[in-house]
Formats: C-alpha cells, sequence, structure tokens
C-alpha cells in the first residue's frame, strides 16, 4: 500500500504554494488546494463516465493543465492514463486504442479531426469527452466542462499497491510499433524520491514544462518530482525559444529540461548573445546525445550546462552528475541516483572492466513493470530483476558513467566498431556545421560505413556587438568538413561520404528521427 493521491497529500502539507503557472491562460497561478479540487472534480466526472479501478483513459491532446487534472485524477480512481501521441496516424491510433481498450478517449481541438475518424471505427471508447465544447468531433460528446456540476469534495479512496499501473507510457516507436511501458505508481513515486533526493530539488525550484505530455519525459524529469517535494511547473503548449527565453529573464524559472535540439534552437536564435542564465540552478538535456559545441557554447556564459540518461521504461531520472565534474568530465552523465543500480556487460553477459565500453542494464524500484500486453517482449527486456537497455555505455575509474550511443546505431565497418555520437560531436564542432547525425549503411568491400547527414548553420543576422555570431555554412563542402574530422578521429571512423540537407527529421519529442534518416539516405 501506498498513497496514491499525490494532490491530497501536497494539499495538506503546502496548500498555498503555487504548483502550476498556466500560460495558455494569461499566466494564471494555480495553488495545490486548487489543483486538487480540480482534479477531485475530474475524478468525479470519470468515475460517473464508468471508469473505475484498473480502467484506462486515453488522452489525445496538447500540453494543458487539464491534462495534468487527468493525470492526477487517475491517481485518485486507481485507473490508468493512456496519453497518446497527436503526430501519429490515425491507423497507429487505433493500433493503440486496441491495445490498452480505454473507456474514456479526451481530446483537444487540434485533435478533432483524428478523433472523428477514429469514431467511425470500432473501438473500446464508450465515452468521448471534448476538453473544447466548439471542438467537440460529434455532437453528442461529453463537453470536459461538465465537470464543473461535480463536488470538489474527496471520492472514498481506493486501496493502492506499489505495482498497480498508473501511465501506459509508449515507446516512441523509431524501431516499429509502440509499446506501452507499464509505469506503476511505485515507478513514478521512486523515480520522484531518487530525482529529489539526488539532484537537490526544493520547493522553491521551478521548472517550464514545454516537452509533451505524452512522453516520459514531459511526466517525469521534473513535473512528478516537484509535485514530490511542492515545486512549481509552467505549463506551456510547446516549446518556443521567445517563450524560454522571457520566462528565464523573469527568473522565476530555476531548473530545465530540454532534447539537444531544443538547445541548439535557442543557441542560433537572435536572443542568445544577450540572456542571462544565472537564475537556473540546473539546466540538463536529455533524450538524445548532445553534441559538444552546445556545452562548450553554455560554459563560455559560465552556465554549468550538463547531459543526463534516461528511458520510458526507467526512471527517466537514472544518473547524477556533480557540478565540480561538469566540465571536468564532457559528455558524461556520472553517476547512479539514490535507489539505482546499473552494470556494464559485454555481448556474451560478462561484466565490463572500466574503459570498456558494453550494454547498460539497469536495476531499481523505478524500472517499469514490463509493456502492456507483451508478455515474451518484457522478459526479453528485464531479465533477472536487470532492465536490459540497448545503450552503450562506458565507466571511468571513479565510477562515473558516459553514454556512447544505442546498440542498434553502432557501426560496425571492416570490425572495427564506430560510435554515430562520437563522429557527430566532432563534425558538430565545425562553425558552419547546424545539425549532424551519422547513420550506417551497406559497403560491399567494409560491410557497413558511416554517412553523415549534414544541416548546414544559414548566414546568422549580426550580434549587438555588429559581428557575425556564427559562420556562414553557404561555403561548406564536403572536403571541407572530411578535413576537419581528419584532424580529430581515426581514419576508420570517418564518413564515406557527407549529404547536405535542409532539416533533418524529428520525432514527436524533438529528436532526430534516425530511422527516417535511413529510410531517406540509408542506400545509394
Amino acid at each position: 500500500m501506498l498513497i496514491a493521491d499525490w494532490l491530497a497529500k501536497r494539499t495538506q502539507l503546502s496548500p498555498d504554494r503555487v504548483a502550476l503557472i498556466d500560460t495558455l491562460h494569461g499566466d494564471q497561478p494555480i495553488t495545490y488546494r486548487a489543483w486538487n479540487a480540480a482534479a477531485n472534480r475530474t475524478a468525479a466526472l470519470l468515475c460517473a463516465l464508468g471508469v473505475a479501478q484498473g480502467g484506462r483513459v486515453a488522452v489525445l491532446a496538447g500540453n494543458c493543465v487539464e491534462y495534468l487534472d487527468l493525470w492526477f485524477a487517475c491517481a485518485k480512481l486507481g485507473a490508468i492514463l493512456q496519453p497518446l501521441n497527436g503526430r501519429l496516424t490515425v491507423a497507429e491510433l487505433r493500433g493503440l486504442l486496441a491495445d490498452a481498450t480505454p473507456h474514456v478517449l479526451v481530446y483537444g481541438a487540434e485533435a478533432t479531426a483524428q478523433v472523428a475518424a477514429l469514431q467511425a471505427m470500432p473501438t473500446s471508447v464508450a465515452c468521448w469527452v471534448a476538453l473544447d465544447p466548439a471542438g467537440r468531433a460529434h455532437a453528442g460528446d461529453i463537453a470536459f466542462t461538465a465537470r464543473e456540476s461535480h463536488s470538489d469534495r474527496p471520492l472514498p479512496p481506493v486501496a493502492v499497491q506499489e505495482s498497480d499501473p498508473w501511465i501506459l507510457c509508449y515507446t516512441g516507436g523509431t524501431t516499429g510499433t509502440p509499446k506501452g511501458a507499464v509505469l506503476t505508481h511505485g515507478n513514478i513515486a521512486w523515480n520522484a524520491i531518487n530525482t529529489v533526493s539526488s539532484w537537490g530539488l526544493t520547493p522553491d525550484d521551478c521548472t517550464l514544462l514545454n516537452a509533451p505530455l505524452f512522453h516520459t519525459g514531459g511526466l517525469n524529469v521534473f513535473t512528478a518530482p516537484l509535485v514530490l517535494i511542492g515545486g512549481t511547473s509552467i505549463v506551456c503548449r510547446g516549446f518556443d525559444p521567445d517563450q524560454v527565453y522571457d520566462w528565464i529573464a523573469g527568473g522565476t524559472v530555476t531548473v530545465w529540461f530540454g532534447v539537444p535540439t531544443m538547445f541548439q534552437a535557442l543557441q542560433a536564435h537572435p536572443r542568445w548573445a544577450t540572456a542571462d542564465f544565472t537564475p537556473l540552478k540546473l539546466l540538463i538535456s536529455g533524450g538524445a546525445p548532445c553534441p559538444q559545441p552546445v556545452f562548450t557554447a553554455f560554459w563560455a556564459r559560465d552556465v554549468d550546462f550538463k547531459t543526463g540518461y534516461g528511458l520510458t521504461e526507467a526512471g527517466p531520472n537514472n544518473f547524477w552528475l556533480p557540478q565540480a565534474e561538469v566540465r571536468r568530465k564532457p559528455g558524461a552523465v556520472g553517476y547512479p541516483l539514490w535507489q539505482v543500480d546499473v552494470r556494464l556487460v559485454d555481448a556474451e553477459g560478462h561484466a565490463c572492466a572500466p574503459g570498456t565500453v558494453g550494454e547498460l542494464l539497469i536495476q531499481g524500484p523505478h524500472v517499469c513493470a514490463g509493456y502492456w500486453n507483451r508478455p515474451a517482449e518484457s522478459a526479453a527486456a528485464i531479465r533477472d530483476g536487470w532492465l536490459h537497455t540497448g545503450d552503450l555505455a562506458v565507466c571511468d575509474p571513479d565510477g562515473a558513467y558516459t553514454i556512447v550511443g544505442r546498440s542498434k546505431d553502432l557501426i560496425i565497418s571492416g570490425g572495427e566498431n564506430i560510435y554515430p555520437a562520437e563522429v557527430e560531436n566532432v563534425l558538430a564542432g565545425h562553425p558552419a556545421v547546424a545539425q549532424v547525425a551519422v547513420i550506417g549503411v551497406p559497403d560491399p568491400r567494409w560491410g557497413e560505413v558511416g554517412r553523415a547527414i549534414v544541416v548546414p548553420r544559414p548566414t546568422h543576422p549580426t550580434g549587438s556587438n555588429g559581428a557575425d555570431t556564427h559562420s556562414n555554412g553557404d561555403n561548406l563542402t564536403a572536403e571541407t568538413l572530411l578535413q576537419f574530422a581528419e584532424e580529430q578521429l581515426a581514419r576508420y571512423k570517418i564518413p564515406k561520404r557527407i549529404v547536405f540537407a535542409p532539416t533533418l527529421p524529428l520525432t514527436a519529442a524533438g529528436k532526430v528521427d534516425k530511422r527516417q534518416l535511413r529510410v531517406e539516405y540509408g542506400e545509394g
């Protein structure tokens, strides 16, 4: 047994602290008391619609406070939230509905067309609830505002175990059909405990919540941990560089998580040169390898920017690098958190010595319970209590870990291992490169060779001092970039071909989509 109703407990402890700031409605502050009342009304609505303990509630919407109300209302009922990625096709969404068989689907106005198409198909959904009454897909759909007719008094509490599911958080699907990682009440609680105790979060901390809420990063990097400690989340529709700069300039934000493409966008923005990052005590990248030039640019501004490591199936928070070691161990994710244990193993399952690359295995109460309705894949991923991540890492003599890439991204060329993240770091260091991704392609002689897809940096407007702030990528050539790489990489690591592209495809979570890159650039 554990306390499942986080908001009720937090309301007892700090009712008048600001829990949320709603940027979609004039930066409205919402206290924990008010948020708990809204979640109670939401739970009452769901209960009236037939949602009981163990029932599933799907959400197809952009970030909003109502999304968070639904998340914590499900906790009050012992129900299971199924966040859905709005960028999926109707066919893909139908597959996820068939997977989890939700009784209720709550949708935003931006998903009206998708919902209308789904309503024409047989699904498990008995109740369709529109967040925006004016954006109903069908006249008979229920308005979310119907919750206002319900009392904000708490419903009778339900008995919830640590092992009971709270969220079905789907993997990105870059390797095939998305799988629903079962995040239990215990998983989410322990990730929050690990984060607060190891990252030093306090009730005075405030974050920008602009990562998508269908992704574990939006839910669990800072949002749940800040509820645990009584901090504040600023709820944003999505990532907007100007909005980020505005909130940082206001001095409210103290901690923030983003994926590398977000930080690259900030550094390419005209406000980068004059932005003051001193109010931030923690700025961390995750979700994908971050190019070294991004670190260097922040460090030049005296910001201890660092990278983290996580995945849907574990946490996602797993490591911490103390401030004193951020620049001494560039690119390292650091040491395992409070209740996190890790190992590195070779292809035969033997432990790796320090300095040797191996697959990262993770164990702890934050590791998911497996995949929904996929017992064989669950058993393959979690063996003898250890989650096999498929990520490659190396541990230094001090015990600090560095992620070097995905095992599926590893390029084996003529018997030599090439880690794309290492090559990407070098190529990204060229001043005329905005973004770069390296993939492996078949080769008749070497079996496989590297190919770099490069986005040149456009001519940047002059900075406030009148100087051009970036090199002009218009004159960048493959030969120039290969010569640059030869100075820093062994010959076998150098890509055999450079391909220039206007952009790199991104997943809905903002990561570079290497699966799509292989489709577009993996042949010929």
